[in-house]
């Protein structure tokens, strides 16, 4: 295989991944509905560290000790729930705290509207996702010629996932920001954060379920 074939084929399979609705366009979504564009971006720039080197390590190889290694794979899997799960009760439950009048607390699930914070919490809801290692260790070395250096062809697979992702996150936060005013009033703002609290809840609850 050719590696603009490797590129092209991968750019396929990773452009489905990416327009399938899941936690981190739930994330995205909520954080920029909210009026937080600062921090949305930096949900994404999280988002996409975490790929970079969930990436990086499976071209090094390191990744494949989450396969191997039972213990492993049940540590950050059962750490990635209980992180995902406390967001979403967190999220839920702030709903109920607000007064009538909308106001809530700042140090409610969403944040101050800084990029440093939508940075960890996008970074770490990444790494903290054992599926997305076990993604890059099962489907990435598929893609990587036998002639081709891995670690560089790895990395560049990699960073097609990486602009892909940056460019479905830009139509997200674009969308999003459009409705926020509307998304924004006391009680879309309680429904979207019960929705979105409830599909975070349940990726935790699957991922603590699944094998």
């Amino acid at each position: 295989m050719a590696s603009s074939t490797a590129l092209w084929s991968f750019a396929l399979v990773v452009g489905l991944l990416t327009l399938t609705p899941g936690l981190d366009s739930a994330l995205i979504l909520r954080t920029a509905a909210l009026g937080r564009r600062t921090r949305a971006w930096g949900v994404v720039l999280g988002i996409q560290t975490g790929t970079l080197i969930w990436g990086a390590l499976t071209s090094l190889g390191v990744t494949a000790l989450l396969t191997a290694s039972r213990l492993a794979y049940e540590t950050l899997r059962w750490a990635g729930a209980a992180y995902l799960l406390w967001m979403a009760v967190r999220m839920i439950a702030d709903t109920f705290r607000r007064d009538g009048a909308g106001a809530h607390a700042e140090v409610e699930v969403g944040g101050a509207d800084t990029l440093a914070g939508g940075w960890r919490q996008g970074t770490l809801t990444n790494l903290l996702n054992p599926k997305v290692g076990v993604f890059y260790v099962a489907v990435l070395p598929q893609f990587v010629p036998a002639e081709a250096p891995h670690f560089a062809m790895g990395l560049a697979l990699t960073s097609v996932h990486v602009v892909l992702g940056m460019l479905w996150s830009t139509v997200l936060i674009a969308s999003a920001t459009a409705l926020g005013t509307w998304l924004r009033g006391p009680r879309a703002r309680r429904v979207l954060d019960r929705v979105t609290g409830t599909v975070i809840g349940a990726f935790a609850v699957r991922l603590a379920v699944s094998d």
